[in-house]
C-alpha cells in the first residue's frame, strides 16, 4: 500500500507526469464524467472499438472493507480497454511476445478532486508506436 501512495504522490507533481516510469498521466480540467466521455469519444474517433470498460474505482471502493482497508483510493476510476487490429498485428509480427501488452488501456481517475487521464508506458522498440497512439488519443480527449 505504501508503494501505491508513493506512486500517487509522484503523480501529483508534473503534467504530464511519469509515475515511476510506469504510466503517463495528464490532468483533465473538467469532471470525471466529461473526461470519461472525452476518452471514449477519442478512442472511437480513431476507428477503434472499446472491448471493455473496467470500473476499477468502484471495485476498489466496494471491496476495501473486505480486504481490511478503510482507505478510499479513488473517488472514481475507469479503464477503457481496446485494441487496434492493424497496430497489434504489426507489433506482434515484430515480436510475438508483444501479445502481453494487448489489449491497450487508457484510464480516467479522480482523487481529491483531481481528474487524471493516462496510460501505461511500453518498452522501447515496436511498442512505442502503440504508446504514440495512446498519447494521440489522450491528447484528443484533452482538447
Amino acid at each position: 500500500m505504501n508503494h501505491f501512495r508513493a506512486a500517487l504522490a509522484a503523480m501529483c507533481f508534473a503534467v504530464p507526469s511519469m509515475a515511476q516510469e510506469q504510466a503517463v498521466i495528464y490532468d483533465y480540467k473538467g469532471s470525471f464524467d466529461d473526461a470519461s466521455f472525452a476518452v471514449e469519444s477519442a478512442i472511437i474517433g480513431q476507428g477503434l472499438v472499446i472491448d471493455y470498460v473496467s470500473h476499477t474505482g468502484e471495485m476498489l471502493n466496494r471491496t476495501g472493507e473486505d480486504v481490511g482497508s478503510d482507505v478510499r483510493l479513488f473517488e472514481e476510476a475507469d479503464i477503457f480497454l481496446f485494441c487496434s487490429a492493424t497496430l497489434s498485428r504489426k507489433v506482434m509480427e515484430a515480436d510475438l511476445m508483444n501479445i502481453a501488452h494487448c489489449p491497450y488501456g487508457i484510464f480516467v481517475a479522480e482523487k481529491d478532486g483531481r481528474i487524471m487521464i493516462g496510460y501505461r508506458t511500453y518498452p522501447d522498440g515496436p511498442m512505442q508506436e502503440v504508446q504514440a497512439l495512446l498519447d494521440e488519443i489522450v491528447q484528443n480527449a484533452l482538447e
